[in-house]
């Protein structure tokens, strides 16, 4: 095989996502035809972690659910590790704002919960679920139940539950937008950790730009609705990262460009939250 065969082989054996002028148009019964994402292209390789950040309405969640494969595309194609995706892909784990878990099910049975679902070997997945909750740092509350938990260990046991089934892409949306701004920067030191533990690709929405620059390795800003992604963002920051990375000048420099490309610094286009 050629040199160039083989740099392609291997480019590709790295992507995890591939797409090329995804789009989707909603139908509105009073706005007719909508377009909530304009035909866009990226691509994501692998043990990468990808924030995307723009604003509201821009079509982010839209974004994710496509690649979810929670809804269809309207136009465009995607892959995830070289296979066009139709329908939930079993290689996803997937974390929303809430957490979702089921009142009547403690911590181990709600990370169980794909294990029953997927028919996993249940022996199996227990041992994992235990070890992934020590891993985020609840052994001691498997048998405790999510009304007794505080809002940041009950999305660290979402995240586990994403985990089980052992997914190599990690899809989040908004997964700490309703917890307080101390829990919020624990769990994204939490979050760097597992990340870095764990080796999964990570593609995370947020409207928190300094969360993205804390978090990702490349940026992805979209556009107002219809939303494409416009530009990306590579924060010059060492890993791992502490809060003190916050507080650098390559931060700042970092927040201060998505901020002018959201219009933010000369104010003619307000970004909404």
């Amino acid at each position: 095989m050629s040199e160039e065969l083989l740099v392609r082989d291997r480019t590709m054996r790295d992507t995890v996502i591939t797409a090329r002028g995804l789009s989707k148009i909603y139908k509105s019964k009073r706005e007719g035809l909508v377009e909530a994402l304009a035909p866009t292209d990226f691509t994501v390789k692998r043990g990468e972690f990808i924030c995307l950040v723009g604003p509201s309405g821009c079509g982010k969640s839209t974004l994710l659910k496509i690649l979810a494969g929670i809804i269809p595309q309207s136009g465009g194609d995607f892959q995830i590790h070289h296979d066009a995706r139709k329908k939930i892909n079993c290689d996803v784990g997937l974390v929303f704002q809430a957490p979702v878990l089921l009142p009547w099910r403690t911590v181990i049975e709600n990370t169980m919960l794909p294990a029953e679902v997927l028919e996993m070997d249940l022996g199996h997945a227990r041992e994992r679920a235990s070890d992934l909750l020590r891993m985020v740092g609840l052994n001691g509350f498997e048998t405790s139940y999510p009304g007794e938990l505080s809002g940041g260990m009950q999305q660290r046991c979402a995240i586990t539950r994403a985990l089980l089934h052992d997914p190599s892409l990690l899809l989040m949306d908004e997964p700490f937008g309703a917890l307080d701004a101390m829990t919020r920067d624990t769990m994204n030191l939490e979050l760097q950790r597992i990340w870095a533990e764990s080796g999964k690709t990570i593609f995370l929405i947020t409207h928190s730009i300094p969360e993205a620059v804390f978090l990702a390795d490349r940026i992805f800003v979209m556009s107002p609705r219809p939303g494409r992604v416009v530009d990306e963002i590579r924060p010059e920051l060492p890993r791992p990262r502490g809060l003190r990375s916050t507080t650098t000048p390559e931060f700042g420099a970092a927040v201060r460009r998505i901020r002018e490309l959201l219009g933010l610094e000369a104010g003619d286009r307000p970004y909404v939250d």
